[in-house]
């Protein structure tokens, strides 16, 4: 009888464990600085379209302007992952945020007259795009496992940082000059970077790896949620970052759209997949990751097959284009308590690392595709049918491989804090 009182109480401290308040307060600077890099990240996004008018590009050429930053940012978050789980976010936050800030003068003062000095800056601009893969191993080490997937889907609703260029960039320009939306996100850049030096903390008892980068990475490479996670943050993620890089685009071709209208209604896109990701992590911690993703890709799967068809903008093509942008938020946030589900403490950043690598790179190809696919055809049809295909891929692959290893380590874990409550039974 004494056995299964302890069995209980335990189960339910570790439940019920209050979070400290300086949790919260890290999350808070951590989502802040998420969203100041990502805000950086995508200022050549809206501007993709005056610049194909200004330099005459090719619709190719296009799509490879704004996908540049995406690939860099991507393929730079496994670095940055790994460094981050050896040096911590206190460190890494701040180094990011001020290396942003070259990239991003650059391109305001001197590089943006030619293809080739856009591609240069946009390259280095990828910078900014890491900034996920500090965050995530950051605010894990703050958060018991049952808070996590809340805690980082709050986290990773500093995407909306591209709302902020979205709704900002083609106004500034177009009220002042090409410098001034440049200008003031390095300006916010810098007062984030002493912020964060000042007052970041690392989690108290950080898990330090001590082998070589290498070894580290290599060894993450070999987890089974590192290719898991990393082929559903491709479509999940992906998705979100190629629609919030070309929806401008392909609504100013598609639709005819002016530029500040094409821009505002990608915003709207970005401002649900954002307010959905935290949601899709809440309801992780409740009901499983593996169903939240199952149902995101569903919805994305029937949205995207609508929207081949090229319906009407209103209501048809805002209804299919604004359920793709919940179920991609909802999706990305449920793909990030799957990894904090089944990584080990240690490993977080590396995994969070190459996962966000996927995720962008699942971001840089839809661009590049829909660019060409429409130079050929002259329609995007071919593209969105492709979307469909792929989802439908990854809904099968959540129903069996992923869910699979999903309720295993969920059972894992009941059984697991679980000694106290099996002796209890035995004993009763």
């Amino acid at each position: 009888m004494v056995v299964q009182r302890s069995g209980r109480s335990d189960a339910t401290s570790s439940a019920h464990e209050p979070v400290p308040g300086r949790a919260w307060l890290m999350l808070a600077l951590a989502t802040v600085g998420f969203a100041v890099n990502f805000w950086a990240w995508a200022l050549l996004s809206p501007l993709g379209p005056r610049f194909k008018d200004s330099l005459h590009l090719s619709s190719f050429q296009q799509s490879l302007l704004v996908a540049v930053p995406v690939v860099v940012g991507s393929l730079g978050r496994i670095p940055i992952g790994a460094l981050t789980d050896r040096f911590g976010g206190r460190v890494m936050f701040p180094l990011v945020s001020a290396a942003t800030i070259v990239p991003v003068l650059y391109l305001g003062l001197a590089g943006h007259s030619s293809l080739t000095a856009l591609l240069v800056g946009g390259f280095f601009l990828g910078i900014g795009g890491t900034a996920f893969a500090v965050g995530v191993p950051f605010v894990n080490a703050w958060f018991p496992p049952e808070r996590r997937g809340l805690a980082i889907g709050v986290f990773g609703a500093g995407m909306g940082g591209t709302a902020i260029s979205a709704v900002t960039t083609v106004k500034l320009v177009k009220a002042h000059s090409m410098a001034t939306p440049f200008l003031i996100t390095a300006a916010v850049l810098a007062v984030y970077a002493l912020i964060a030096a000042l007052l970041l903390r690392d989690a108290p008892g950080r898990t330090v790896p001590t082998e070589p980068l290498a070894r580290r990475l290599g060894a993450t490479l070999k987890l089974g949620i590192t290719w898991q996670a990393s082929a559903l943050y491709a479509v999940a993620f992906g998705g979100y970052v190629a629609f919030s890089v070309y929806l401008p685009t392909y609504l100013k071709t598609g639709y005819g759209l002016t530029q500040a209208d094409a821009a505002n209604r990608m915003a709207g896109f970005v401002l649900l997949a954002v307010a959905m990701r935290p949601v899709g992590g809440w309801l992780s911690d409740r009901l499983g990751p593996a169903r939240v993703l199952a149902a995101a890709l569903s919805v994305v799967v029937a949205g995207a097959v609508v929207q081949s068809f090229t319906p009407d903008l209103a209501p048809v093509g805002t209804i299919a284009f604004l359920a793709m942008a919940a179920a991609l938020g909802a999706g990305s946030g449920a793909t990030f308590a799957l990894v904090a589900l089944l990584t080990p403490a240690n490993k977080v950043g590396s995994v969070t690392g190459v996962v966000g690598a996927a995720g962008g790179l699942g971001g840089f190809l839809p661009p590049l595709v829909m660019g060409s696919l429409y130079g050929k055809y002259g329609t995007y049809a071919a593209g969105l049918a492709l979307l469909a295909v792929v989802a439908a891929a990854a809904l099968a692959y959540t129903l069996t491989g992923v869910r699979a290893a999903a309720e295993g380590s969920e059972r894992k874990q009941r059984t697991g804090r679980p000694r106290g409550h099996r002796t209890a039974r035995t004993t009763a």
